[in-house]
This record gives C-alpha cells, structure tokens and sequence, in this order.
C-alpha cells in the first residue's frame, strides 16, 4: 500500500489515491473478475499484485509503480481508491462494434474510464456511416469467417491469379483471401449498407461482386482465356478445377465421355493444357494424363481390361477415337 508519512502522522492512503488518480488517470485499475490480484489499467493493460498486498482484493487502485513488461505487467506500488471519487472521470463513449460471436452489430452507450467499462446501455439512434466502418473493420479482422468464400468464389480467385501469373502483360489483380479482406473498402463498401447480422454478410454473392471489380476488358478476358466449364464430346459441360498458378488447371471426367476427343483441351488462348484426370464410370479415378492421344493408344487397353468386368453394360469399343461419346449406359435398340 502506498502511504507517505507527514509532520502530524500518516497521510491517508485514499487521499493519496485520489491524487495518483487525477495526477495520472491512465494508471487508474479495477479489480478483474476472480481472487487473482489482477487490474484492468485505464490505459487499457492488464497488470497484477502480490496476492499477500495489502491492496490486493481491493476494487479500484491507483498504481504508482509498475513494470510494464509485456502480457501481466507486476505491480510494485498503488494505493486504494474510493470509486465514488472517481465520478468526474467518467466518460460516455458511443460505441459501434461489430462482434461475430454474438451474431451482429452491436450499437450502445458505454460509461468508462478509459479502457474500463463501468457499464453500457444500447444506442437507438446511431450514425449509420458509423456502422459501415465497424463492418469492415470487422471484415478486416475476420473476414475470412464472415464472408462466404465459398468454392465458386475461390475458384475465380484462383482463375484471376492464374491469369495474373500466365499473362504478366495484362493488369490482373493480386488477390487472395486475407488480402481481399483488408481491401474490403474498395470494393465490398457499396453492398454494406442493409447489413445487420452475420447471416446477411453471409447472403452477399462475392463471386459476381468480385467479377464486377474487374476492368471491364478483363470481364471479358475473363471466361474466354480461363472458362469455368469445358463441354466435352458427350455434350456434358464439365467443371475444371483452378488450383495454384505452378499447378495445371484439372478436368475430372468419365472416361467415355471423352470418346474421340484426340487432342488434350489447352486454355489461355491454347498456352495452357489441361490435366485430366480420368474416372470410371463410378466416378473413381482411373488415370492422370496431359497427353490424350497417347492414352488412347497405350493406356486406355489396360483400363479397360481392369474396368470392364466391373462395368461390363457400358462401352469399352476397340477404337475409342472412333467411339460415340456417352454420359452413362448407352441404350440398346
């Protein structure tokens, strides 16, 4: 406890207190929750008392000396503090956080001293700008969580980087997840003007947003040079999955879908081929090649022989260059 002797006695350790308080308002402290000897500092640091201090189950304190070590900084000296003296202190701050867990905005009156909040009550009218940036200050922190970043999203992500790394000429963006969420204000801003809870973030279509940020050349650019689909020879329009720019871009198809197709299918104006990857028509995978025309005159016979005794009512012709491509089980007549 901090006490200072004078001519007619002991000076009295609140009045000391008080002083320390008003002297130095940002070393005020309140008791944490629990019997740990641990304050809450005005300044907004978390710092601790030998359990044995006088001054340690005490609710409110003024630190004199403390070492601010980084974490739980120790507390050497302090005296008490009477919490009704501290009245003047007290602040009312309009906050507007957005906080994930509880599932959306939050918008109240909060009566603190600093970084200590003595209690809060909600807002009802708040400025409205004010909520757009605690929503991207938000996106910026989690983002990642808020958001439905969700497959087609990430797969024109990886389309954009694919472009930015085979066309370096072109002006493609450099986008990724945390970076698109740190940059959220130039280009999500317009579309936060109605939201209010977590679902609503989670309603925004980021795949269309993100394509309308583009120049509008590069939407154009965009599904001729990397196409989200390619129609294969048995008329099915197949997915290909973008993966990183150092990795071929895959089409996972049905082996007799691609019935005389000869040549590998290539992307970025015929720079890129594909790799496929070959599936039995249970759809597991048979074969990996980048090299079509050589499969269909070594690899695919031994396919077949393993497969068709597992599949034996679909098509296994001798000449599958020459063979009707089929989705399924090609009907008898």
């Amino acid at each position: 406890m901090f006490q200072v002797e004078a001519e007619n006695g002991a000076v009295d350790p609140w009045q000391t207190g008080i002083l320390l308080a008003f002297a130095y308002p940002e070393r005020i402290a309140s008791a944490r929750p629990g019997n740990n000897a641990q304050f809450q500092l005005a300044n907004g640091k978390i710092a601790q008392i030998g359990h044995r201090d006088d001054l340690a189950h005490e609710s409110w304190i003024a630190v004199a000396d403390i070492d601010a070590r980084e974490g739980m900084g120790k507390i050497w000296l302090a005296a008490p503090l009477n919490p009704r003296d501290l009245v003047p202190l007290v602040k009312t701050k309009e906050v507007l956080r957005w906080d994930r867990k509880n599932g959306g905005l939050i918008a109240q009156a909060e009566h603190r001293i600093g970084a200590i909040i003595l209690g809060s009550r909600p807002l009802k009218n708040y400025d409205r700008t004010k909520v757009k940036e605690a929503i991207l200050e938000a996106i910026r922190e989690d983002g990642d969580l808020l958001l439905n970043f969700d497959e087609e999203t990430l797969q024109l992500i990886h389309r954009v980087n694919a472009l930015r790394k085979w066309n370096q000429d072109e002006k493609w963006p450099n986008w990724t997840v945390d970076g698109l969420c740190e940059s959220a204000e130039e280009w999500l801003s317009p579309y936060l003007n109605d939201i209010q809870k977590n679902e609503d973030l989670k309603k925004i279509n980021l795949k269309q947003l993100l394509i309308h940020s583009l120049d509008y050349e590069l939407q154009g650019e965009l599904e001729k040079l990397v196409p989200e689909k390619l129609e294969v020879p048995s008329g099915s329009k197949i997915q290909i999955q973008y993966r990183s720019p150092d990795e071929a871009p895959l089409l996972s198809v049905r082996l007799q879908e691609i019935f005389g197709m000869l040549e590998t299918p290539k992307i970025n104006q015929g720079k890129i081929p594909l790799l496929i990857e070959l599936l039995s028509p249970g759809y597991k995978p048979v074969q990996l090649t980048q090299d079509l025309k050589s499969f269909w005159s070594n690899g695919y016979f031994e396919v077949k022989k393993e497969l068709k005794r597992r599949y034996p009512k679909h098509e296994w012709p001798e000449d599958p260059i020459k063979a009707e491509a089929v989705r399924g089980v090609k009907r008898k007549f």
